[in-house]
């Protein structure tokens, strides 16, 4: 570290790319400090460092990397405490531009593999993002002297050296119980879960957090199965929803969409105090809902959508401009080639000529001049023919009643079941629609994705960039997603478009279908880390989040250069 003092008060007052020369490692006294990518303007983005912290200066636990859960809570602890020494640091730098800033990727609510905290055996490795300070676009070496020497420290004393093995450990028993509760839906054949006590309302519809004064979750007897867990004195309590068709329904603002989007989240596990750590689903569930105006490139609707005007084919239909029946029959059916085994709806977000179709229409209008054929037509053969189950918010539909293996009533918040109730209203009023089962399911994996879909040059340069949440620029081309809903955090859609400019840079698309490229990405993450996707995977991959197979396919998917074969 004294080379660097040394090197930034020689550097003060010239101008701004002599910074460039501070790049390389240095040995502080409880860590080494590695300057890996130096802005060259005080505008830019900001320069990239990792703290390595071995494990004579904090001791790392055995325990804490024994299972892929355990080293992800871990990673995610030392995470949550230095995103909040980093935002909590007080110590002022002067300058222009970003001088002075500090970046951390600061997790959420959802626990995910990240690339901002990476433990082994023998190191903490923290990736950091700062801007270097500047008067104009002069370096102010003696503020960058402070940032190294005062404010870096002063995050690391608050947080990694501050945190005591105790909060690690809790953070790893939840991941536990967690994965204890997520073999045993595994064995029982639940697609979800979802404690007593929990709190399943959000703070509000651009928090995460939990709703205070919530009325805590309770399952109806019925449904209420016991799990025994570790590191508990009691077994845990609450709701399994079995594998098959489990309709939600129930009046207005009761909690019905509440309940769907509490489960459609419980793929991923949550953190201690978000009130959802004990709701998780089965992890191939995937939210369906209508998206008028996306792109569809090659997809086989016709268990939906056959028989169109003019003869236009519907097994390997594209469109760049989709209805809402169109892309949600798109949409169920790329999950499904995803691999998905259970389909979450709410008719909020349906179309409704997707969802039914009633028997006075039916009488009204010819079956042979209805190309559509309603989900409530397919549900059953999506069930028994693929075993995939289907969870439904229902409010204005009783007809799904005859197709429903489990009927969940909810009323102020309070579930209970009404399956029987159900049962004994089709047998008194059975149902008078006719339905169409002319077209079996059928599962293509056959879609593949052509090398010149990745249109990802600008100018000279080949650029995928994750804009926010549900937005990529890859070249000149806009990829929005924004009806993805169970993407959750910026980072994951940073890690999908390094994923984009990978398979880019390594032409790996054309000789694999969909499912198989999805296969080997996963393969990749699982063996080699999210880092192996970006070209200096060595150094600063710091603001990635796994993301599902899910989410990959969903923006593949929706590029509007998609081009796509049949084989």
């Amino acid at each position: 570290m004294h080379n660097l003092i040394q090197l930034l008060r020689e550097l003060d007052g010239k101008g701004y790319k002599g910074y460039k020369r501070i790049q390389g490692h240095y040995q502080a006294d409880h860590y080494q400090l590695a300057v890996d990518y130096v802005q060259g303007d005080p505008f830019a983005s900001p320069s990239k460092i990792r703290i390595i912290i071995p494990s004579n200066e904090r001791p790392i636990r055995s325990a804490w990397l024994q299972t892929y859960s355990r080293k992800v809570a871990a990673e995610d602890v030392f995470a949550r405490w230095i995103g909040k020494a980093a935002a909590k640091q007080s110590t002022f730098i002067k300058g222009s531009g970003k001088s002075g800033l500090i970046l951390f990727d600061r997790p959420g609510q959802e626990k995910l593999e990240r690339t901002a905290v990476q433990i082994n055996a023998t190191s903490i490795t923290i990736c950091i993002s700062i801007g270097l300070p500047a008067n104009g676009r002069k370096i102010n070496g003696k503020e960058a002297e402070k940032l190294f020497t005062q404010v870096l420290p002063s995050i690391m004393e608050r947080s990694v050296f501050a945190m005591k093995d105790e909060t690690v450990n809790q953070s790893i028993q939840l991941a536990d119980q967690q994965e204890a509760i997520r073999q045993k839906m595994k064995q029982n054949g639940w697609v979800a879960f979802l404690a007593n006590g929990s709190t399943l309302p959000r703070e509000s519809g651009i928090s995460n957090r939990p709703l205070k004064r919530a009325i805590p979750f309770q399952s109806p007897p019925e449904n209420e199965v016991t799990i025994d867990i570790p590191h508990a004195k009691e077994p845990i309590k609450g709701m399994a929803i079995k594998q098959g068709i489990t309709l939600i329904v129930g009046g207005g603002y009761h909690g019905k969409s509440t309940l769907l989007q509490a489960i459609e989240r419980g793929v991923y596990n949550h953190v201690q105090g978000d009130g959802r750590e004990y709701v998780l689903t089965d992890p191939a569930a995937v939210k369906i809902r209508a998206e008028d105006g996306r792109k569809v490139t090659g997809v086989d609707i016709s268990p939906f959508i056959n028989n169109l005007p003019y003869c236009q084919d519907t097994t390997f239909f594209s469109t760049d401009n989709a209805s809402g029946s169109t892309s949600q029959a798109a949409n169920v059916m790329e999950a499904l080639e995803a691999g998905a085994t259970t389909l979450l709806i709410d008719e909020d977000t349906s179309a409704t000529n997707f969802m039914i179709r009633d028997h006075r229409m039916q009488l009204l209008v010819d079956a042979d001049k209805e190309p559509i054929t309603p989900f409530i037509d397919k549900i059953q053969q999506i069930r028994d023919e693929l075993a995939v189950s289907t969870i439904i918010v229902m409010g204005g539909s009783g007809d799904y009643f005859a197709h429903a293996d489990t009927v969940i009533r909810l009323e102020n918040y309070i579930p209970d079941n009404a399956t029987k109730e159900a049962k004994v209203i089709i047998e008194n009023y059975p149902l008078e629609r006719n339905e169409k089962l002319d077209v079996p399911i059928q599962i293509r994996e056959q879609r593949y994705f052509q090398q010149q879909t990745l249109q990802t040059r600008k100018g000279k340069r080949s650029k995928v960039q994750a804009k926010g949440l549900n937005h990529i620029l890859m070249g000149t081309t806009d990829i929005t997603f924004s009806e993805v809903e169970q993407l959750v955090d910026a980072s994951q859609t940073r890690m999908i478009a390094e994923i984009l400019q990978y398979l880019d840079r390594q032409n790996k698309l054309a000789n694999q279908t969909l499912p198989q490229l999805l296969a080997e990405v996963e393969e990749q993450m699982n063996k080699r880390g999210l880092a192996s996707f970006t070209p200096y995977s060595n150094q600063h991959p710091g603001d990635l989040a796994r993301p599902r197979k899910f989410e990959i396919a969903a923006v593949v998917n929706r590029m509007r250069t998609a081009v796509v074969k049949q084989h």
